[in-house]
């Protein structure tokens, strides 16, 4: 039996089943690619879902990794740790805000910006969060969250959480007041389909923020550390977030997140408010460093930016002749999204049984997030394969 299959075998007797694992044995991984046990070849516009910002094995994140290693792995909070001191910085230097807590996740990360919110705020203010936003799956940040589907069966939620429609600037206008402790906002929803913010009601949001004087939290869980083409998809608008929710990438596919706070909340917690045995782990940290390095230095993110670009005309092109099943493309830099009118999951197999792979989410939009080393002849292949399959298709 080969090692894969008593895997499979194991994880169906061991694990919960929460998992729906695709039906691939992977054995490793190089730079955009992945490899599986019989040595096929994948390209991954996936990667590992915005988390492999620099693909795999990068030789430098590998050595800082090993250089960590000898020195220590763990040691408690209680002591300061260089690379999280270094990597706290960096993180507030990109971002122009003010001091660090460092989590295990984009998850806690959240969860850390609630009790904030909640210790300035009180109980009764209400948060506000958008139709279709993802912001965890703990019971606090599934709270937050606007798809039915991830909070069904969990009820009671917590209270004085209300969603709005995303983009609608009626909606904005009418339910945010005095009474808005806190708006949790995705620029770009990754889980939602990609949806990208648009400028008026990016707008509209500053001016009842002037307004109201409630905090602004951006989740940028997904969109954070280049993938859009600059260091945030805030970056992007005239409006920087009082709170900002990092991970994925930041910890070069270790565990990691971090809440970022700005200057007139950098001293709500008090010691012991809050905590983490394992967030800025000195391992994820010194990983993190390294990935930073890396994605902003020289013309990686201008490339983000200019190959994002053109892989969205290459993608409205196959839209022009394909619009019978085409409905949208969207989104920025390296995070891309294209609705189809029709579930996307047939679509996704078919990529991947031509040896690329794509997610699918919302239903029917396929979610691209290429590593930003990807360059344009991957771009093209890959669209060769998308014209390929579009082609061949039933309708």
């Amino acid at each position: 039996m080969k090692e894969s299959e008593v895997n499979l075998y194991r994880e169906s007797k061991y694990l919960l089943p929460i998992y729906n694992r695709l039906p691939l044995k992977i054995s490793y991984g190089k730079g955009v690619y992945l490899y599986t046990e019989d040595g096929t070849e994948y390209l991954d516009f996936f990667s590992g879902l915005a988390v492999n910002a620099l693909g795999y094995s990068n030789d430098k994140v590998i050595e800082a990794i090993e250089n960590q290693l000898r020195k220590y792995i763990h040691i408690s909070n209680y002591y300061v740790c260089t690379p999280q001191v270094e990597l706290a910085k960096k993180l507030v230097n990109l971002s122009g805000l003010s001091r660090v807590f460092f989590s295990n996740s984009g998850t806690e990360a959240t969860e850390a910006s609630l009790k904030l919110i909640r210790k300035v705020a009180g109980p009764e203010k209400r948060i506000i969060t958008f139709s279709n936003a993802f912001h965890g799956r703990t019971y606090g940040s599934m709270s937050l969250g606007g798809k039915d589907i991830i909070k069904q069966n969990f009820s009671p939620l917590l209270p004085n959480i209300i969603q709005l429609e995303f983009n609608d600037l009626e909606s904005l206008d009418k339910n945010i007041a005095m009474n808005t402790a806190a708006v949790y906002l995705e620029f770009i929803q990754g889980e939602g389909g990609v949806r990208v913010a648009s400028n008026p009601f990016i707008e509209m949001l500053k001016s009842l923020r002037e307004k109201y004087n409630f905090i602004l939290v951006a989740d940028e869980v997904q969109t954070g550390i280049g993938r859009t083409g600059k260091a945030f998809a805030f970056n992007h608008y005239n409006l920087t977030p009082d709170l900002l929710l990092v991970a994925k990438a930041i910890g070069g596919g270790l565990p990691l997140g971090a809440l970022i706070v700005n200057q007139q909340y950098e001293n709500v917690f008090n010691i012991g408010d809050h905590g983490s045995t394992f967030g800025g782990n000195p391992v994820a940290c010194a990983a993190g460093l390294e990935v930073l390095n890396q994605v902003f230095r020289g013309t990686l993110l201008e490339n983000v930016l200019t190959l994002g670009e053109y892989f969205q005309k290459q993608l409205n092109n196959l839209k022009l002749v394909n619009n019978d099943l085409i409905v949208d493309v969207r989104g920025m830099g390296f995070i891309i999204g294209v609705e189809l009118n029709q579930p996307c999951s047939k679509l996704v197999e078919d990529f991947r049984h031509r040896n690329i792979l794509v997610n699918c989410t919302s239903k029917n939009t396929i979610r691209i997030l290429p590593p930003l080393i990807s360059t344009k002849e991957h771009i093209d292949h890959f669209i060769r394969i998308f014209k390929q399959i579009l082609e061949e298709r039933v309708i």
